[in-house]
């Protein structure tokens, strides 16, 4: 009976042993859980850190993964100092730069005003003063040959004087009476009035004086008018002319100026940026708001200064007024046909600017990248390509979209 409990006692002894060596190795399986603890970003899962931190990327906090036993993902430094967005992965329509020749057109804007090739001065040939004037109102129409006005004259009645003395007295003097005659001739009288001095016996006292010229009337430039300010014309202005009945005037002094109404020219303002690309003779399409009306002409004249303020270029387009009624200060818009551009184009969405670098979004396998271009002239919603690209490549059709606005973006210089 003894030797029972010993035996009962030694297999109880071994349980004992047993069990503790079963329990042992727990604090060392803590250990290891302990050591497997894995952070990372929520928004770059790719990071992973073995304690608490922030995000080497966007610097957000790290959260603890739990029940994970994935190997730590190693991140080298050329990976987080890479842009984000230097490339895209997307779903866009694609197109490809095309070769060929566009017509380039320029578009502007101007007005039609009065060709001044066409102002005539009308002067005083002899001194006196105006006794009756005929025309009073600036835009007031004369014809060749109107009388517009009759001045005394002294000078004049003198003239005609001595013409009779050599006719009455001295008949046979043919040079000094030829002379004599010239001499009107020269003042301003007509040969018809010169005729009726000689029929009739009597000098005129009231000179008429005949406009040589047909046309609009206006105040000169220059008045010239005593009292008068220096001022230019305001021909929006139908207002009366500087000159009045009553008033002496002088040899040599201008009236006023008559204006072509039938010869008008269109002043079109070039943008620097267009200016080197418009020459003498191009095509021209004007269009006429005001008259609904479109026009073809040609450039006629390239003014060889800027314009003070926007530093524009004046292209005159020269206009014939006899059956159109175009009116002086219209507003016009205009295209001018200027030389073809051969090239590769692309459509003007697939380019988008950065400042003064323009870049485009090209397929480079699966991915979309960021490539600087360079280039020229904006036609039709069309852009010419210089450099950057080729005809197989393929771009995306809208740059702006794939573009963030609070994005940096790395752009490598292909040029």
């Amino acid at each position: 009976m003894k030797r029972n409990w010993k035996s009962i006692n030694t297999l109880l002894l071994l349980l004992l042993l047993l069990a503790a060596c079963s329990q042992s190795p727990k604090p060392v399986a803590v250990q290891q859980e302990q050591q497997q603890e894995d952070y990372t970003c929520s928004m770059h899962p790719q990071i992973h850190e073995n304690h608490p931190g922030n995000c080497p990327i966007c610097g957000m906090e790290l959260v603890k993964k739990t029940g994970q036993s994935e190997k730590k993902a190693s991140v080298s430094l050329p990976m987080v100092l890479q842009p984000v967005n230097s490339s895209v992965i997307t779903d866009v329509q694609l197109i490809s730069p095309v070769e060929r020749s566009i017509a380039d057109t320029i578009n502007a804007d101007g007005y039609i005003n009065f060709d001044t090739r066409t102002f005539n001065n009308i002067a005083a040939r002899f001194s006196g003063r105006i006794e009756k004037l005929y025309v009073k109102f600036a835009f007031q129409k004369i014809q060749r040959g109107q009388r517009i006005m009759d001045i005394y004259s002294p000078e004049m009645v003198t003239a005609q004087q001595d013409l009779l003395f050599l006719i009455k007295h001295s008949s046979s003097e043919e040079s000094m009476i030829n002379s004599a005659k010239q001499k009107l001739l020269l003042l301003g009288m007509t040969r018809s009035q010169i005729d009726n001095v000689i029929k009739t016996g009597k000098a005129y006292y009231a000179l008429p004086v005949y406009s040589p010229y047909e046309g609009h009337v206006h105040d000169v430039a220059h008045s010239q008018m005593p009292g008068e300010n220096d001022q230019n014309p305001d021909f929006a202005q139908n207002a009366p002319l500087a000159v009045k009945e009553g008033m002496y005037v002088t040899t040599g002094q201008t009236l006023f100026n008559v204006v072509d109404p039938h010869r008008l020219w269109a002043i079109l303002k070039i943008k620097p940026a267009d200016a080197g690309r418009v020459r003498i003779g191009q095509p021209v399409n004007l269009s006429i708001p005001d008259l609904n009306m479109v026009m073809a002409q040609k450039v006629g004249f390239i003014e060889p200064v800027l314009q003070p303020g926007d530093r524009s270029t004046s292209v005159r387009v020269y206009l014939d007024n006899h059956q159109h009624g175009m009116k002086v200060g219209s507003l016009v818009r205009a295209s001018i046909m200027a030389a073809e551009k051969k090239g590769l184009w692309i459509a003007q969405t697939a380019v988008t600017a950065l400042g003064l670098t323009r870049v485009v979004w090209i397929k480079d396998g699966v991915v979309l990248k960021v490539r600087k271009v360079k280039t020229g002239v904006y036609e039709n919603g069309l852009v010419q390509i210089i450099s950057g690209l080729d005809k197989q490549d393929k771009v995306a059709a809208n740059a702006q979209y794939l573009i963030d606005s609070d994005s940096f973006i790395k752009i490598n210089d292909h040029d």
